[in-house]
């Protein structure tokens, strides 16, 4: 089998300007990181104190300050179930206007490359496990994150539509769940593995004899280091110029419940952990086929998986006093 020929990434930033929405963020971070790392000079990025995405003249404002010649659009309205469900009129409006008048006014700019990520929200329900970008359009979302994932999915039609009418090179990448240092454990809007840290954490430090969890433990999820998300996405954003959306995820699945209690092992917590079935489980199972990134510009992560558990508890710990 012939090599493909990538191009030099010192190369491919040397004279490009790019903005990266969402850039302040947890995945931003790594994405900044990565595109240091890769020779990128001019790298803008839009805090939301000062634009906001979902105005059309803060959308304008931001091409004009930054005038890219590649925008990496990760700003997002995001979080775990329960603030899913508590907002979900919020979590469709917010992602929807701050993605697609972007990717339209960032043809009309003369944009090189719109790099749009989605979310692996869009899947239909009860996609067949591993999902495969082929199974997009199978269903309906599950009910508690519809909203937020219909929203993002629309970049993709957006993105496909714009290359068919425009010749306009915007692609479409589907993060799994992301975790990692700098991840948000607001109890209140986090996703599954800070929100279990902090809890586990916290109960060993008060002398709790139980931490008490949504669901039954039975879903499983996948997830993908945030660092190896970042070089995924820099390295489609410097490879990958088609219309078919492309997973990106470490390839492998875990249950809840087993989840749980390895991060109970981790951070030495030895109490109880208590299902309080009430709650919701969320979708069944979720797990990728990641073979379309590598087949198409060569990207498969590296972190093993506890590995990348240990470096989140120990930010964690060594920020704890600072979280909010």
């Amino acid at each position: 089998m012939v090599e493909k020929a990538y191009p030099d990434p010192n190369e491919f930033w040397a004279n490009r300007r790019v903005c990266v929405t969402g850039g302040a963020g947890f995945l931003g971070s790594f994405v900044q990181q990565e595109l240091r790392e890769r020779g990128a000079a001019e790298v803008f990025i839009p805090h939301v104190e000062d634009y906001d995405l979902t105005l059309l003249e803060d959308t304008r404002r931001v091409l004009r300050d930054a005038n890219p010649d590649v925008i990496i659009h990760l700003a997002a309205l995001a979080g775990g179930i329960g603030v899913n469900r508590a907002r979900p009129a919020e979590f469709f409006y917010q992602n929807l206007m701050m993605g697609v008048p972007l990717m339209h006014e960032a043809w009309k700019h003369g944009v090189e490359k719109f790099v749009a990520i989605g979310t692996i929200c869009a899947y239909p329900k009860f996609t067949p496990v591993p999902f495969k970008e082929e199974n997009l359009w199978d269903g309906y979302p599950e009910e508690t994150n519809a909203p937020y994932g219909l929203a993002k999915k629309m970049l993709l039609v957006q993105a496909q539509a714009y290359r068919e009418q425009y010749g306009f090179n915007a692609i479409f990448l589907l993060p799994v769940n992301l975790y990692g240092p700098r991840d948000n454990f607001n109890l209140e809007t986090s996703h599954v593995i800070p929100a279990l840290i902090r809890k586990m954490i916290e109960a060993q430090q008060r002398g709790d004899p139980e931490v008490v969890l949504w669901g039954d433990g039975s879903p499983t999820r996948e997830f993908f280091y945030a660092g190896d998300a970042a070089r995924g996405i820099v390295m489609a954003a410097e490879r990958y110029n088609r219309s078919e959306p492309v997973n990106l995820g470490s390839g492998m699945e875990i249950s809840i419940k087993d989840l749980a209690q390895l991060i109970a092992r981790l951070t030495g917590f030895e109490g109880r952990i208590v299902w309080d079935t009430s709650r919701p489980n969320g979708q069944p199972r979720r797990g990728l086929d990641t073979s379309r990134a590598k087949e198409y510009f060569g990207f498969e992560a590296e972190m093993p998986f506890e590995e990348g558990l240990r470096r989140t508890i120990e930010w964690f710990r060594e920020n704890q006093d600072a979280v909010p």
